[in-house]
């Protein structure tokens, strides 16, 4: 995995963030070679920016004290 963030980071010739990395979305391929899938939430980097800022989409979640319901 470490080398496919690597590869998207640096080596790419698009510069793209992915956002959203965790294990469900590393798959193995018949080789059991590890590939990023999942880019629904991934940024294109333009090579002339060296900062990117993203908005917050959706709701926060509330305190979770809140959402327990006492019987």
């Amino acid at each position: 995995m470490a080398e496919g963030l690597a590869y998207l980071h640096e080596e790419s010739r698009l510069r793209i963030i992915h956002r959203d990395i965790k294990l469900s979305n590393v798959l193995l391929d018949e080789n059991f070679t590890a590939k990023i899938a999942d880019f629904g939430l991934a940024r294109l980097f333009p090579e002339d920016r060296t900062h990117l800022s993203t908005g917050i989409a959706g709701t926060l979640k509330s305190n979770v004290k809140d959402d327990i319901i006492f019987l």
